[in-house]
């Protein structure tokens, strides 16, 4: 039978190894930690790089729709244009004081659109995931000052 002396002896020893146990897994798991944490740091710029790529360059329906959408822009604002022009033509007729102001508010409107659009259009040609997929016809960019804009070279 043993003596208290030797089962406490290794009683002690068992714990001593479950506690370095219990230390090395909390070691190798905060290694773990570092190493993957430190890796997927290291690797961002190029996995997000090359995600960004994927959904603009890699994407067909980006390029189609960003082509269309600089067209959209521009014939936008030339509608914006042909309704300004529309309303100084009646605006020459000299029509009633009501109708004059009348006019006048929808001047004031239309030109503050065309300008919102033009700056729309701007900022978007701006931008060289979208500048890419402008056609070449478009310009570059549109003018709030101009009075006629050209959509097409």
């Amino acid at each position: 039978m043993p003596t208290d002396s030797r089962v406490f002896a290794e009683g002690s020893r068992a714990l001593r190894y479950t506690l370095a146990g219990i230390v090395l897994l909390a070691l190798v798991y905060v290694a773990g930690v570092f190493a993957w944490g430190g890796a997927a740091w290291s690797t961002a710029p190029f996995r997000g790089a090359a995600e960004a790529r994927e959904r603009t360059v890699g994407s067909g329906e980006f390029r189609i729709s960003t082509y269309e959408e600089f067209f959209d822009l521009c014939a936008a604002v030339q509608t914006k244009e042909d309704e300004i022009g529309a309303l100084r033509d009646e605006l020459d007729t000299k029509p009633s004081e009501y109708r004059t102001d009348q006019i006048t508010t929808s001047l004031t409107a239309l030109r503050a659109a065309r300008s919102e659009l033009v700056n729309d259009y701007n900022a978007k040609s701006r931008q060289e995931h979208r500048a890419a997929f402008k056609d070449a016809g478009l310009p570059a960019e549109l003018s709030t000052d101009a009075k006629e804009t050209s959509c097409a070279a």
